[in-house]
């Protein structure tokens, strides 16, 4: 794709199924890729295979729900890599339970990770591309925060805020060519998902039922993200902003 050759990107969640292969991605395309993760280890170990590659990758221990990390943690990747061209809100964590039944401190992890998280992200990085006058960012939500999900009532609250919250701010950067846009995958072949379905007979009537309800008779595989998230990061995608686009094989066709 276009443009991406030497771009800085940052992505969350980085050693995750879905932000390995989106960091995969970004290196073969010529990025620069910063790999974020609470699992520092991880994100390290990624790092360095892509470095393997002949990638330009750093791999950092970031905890997005605390601010003042995420300060530090966009500094020091500015100051190793330049600036930040390209942000990747990829990081995400549920808990599969019935609203009445979940537990309120769980609501406060949930929206921690899953909202506040990403909010941090933004303020720490719009900062220098809005003083620059250029930027993309990629939100990647999830099609719970449009039509909803069983067991995921605060997830999906969440991830529908992440949608209203990508629209504004694709309105307030405009001026500054800031590019916001956002990426909702369906059921995607993840640890998250395994876990949400779990191991016992119902999980795996859940899988069964989800797969026999995609039109194209699959669960998604992390890999099927990576193109979207790029395309929206790439110069192909200079005159889009604010939009959302299900990434479910056809599971989710919301207008």
């Amino acid at each position: 794709m276009r443009g991406l050759k030497d771009k800085v990107v940052i992505v969350t969640g980085g050693a995750g199924g879905i932000g390995s292969a989106v960091c995969e991605r970004f290196a073969a395309e010529g990025a620069r890729v910063a790999v974020y993760d609470l699992k520092g280890d991880a994100a390290a170990a990624l790092a360095a295979k892509l470095g393997a590659g002949g990638a330009r990758a750093a791999g950092y221990a970031v905890d997005i729900t605390d601010a003042a990390a995420v300060e530090a943690a966009v500094a020091r990747t500015e100051a190793e890599l330049g600036p930040v061209d390209v942000l990747i809100n990829n990081a995400g964590w549920d808990v599969g339970a019935r609203f009445l039944d979940l537990d309120p401190a769980l609501w406060q992890k949930i929206i921690a990770i899953n909202l506040v998280g990403p909010l941090n992200m933004h303020r720490a990085v719009l900062k220098g591309m809005s003083a620059r006058g250029s930027g993309r960012v990629v939100n990647i939500a999830s099609d719970a925060g449009r039509v909803g999900s069983s067991g995921e009532a605060v997830y999906s609250a969440c991830k529908g805020g992440i949608i209203s919250f990508s629209k504004t701010m694709a309105r307030e950067l405009a001026r500054k060519r800031i590019n916001v846009n956002v990426v909702c995958p369906g059921p995607t072949e993840t640890n998250l998902f395994r876990e949400f379905a779990g191991d016992s007979e119902s999980g795996a009537k859940l899988v069964a039922a989800l797969t026999k309800a995609i039109p194209f008779g699959r669960v998604g595989q992390p890999v099927d993200l990576a193109g979207a998230i790029c395309f929206f990061a790439s110069d192909d995608a200079a005159f889009i902003t604010g939009q959302v686009l299900s990434v479910s094989g056809g599971l989710t066709m919301a207008g």
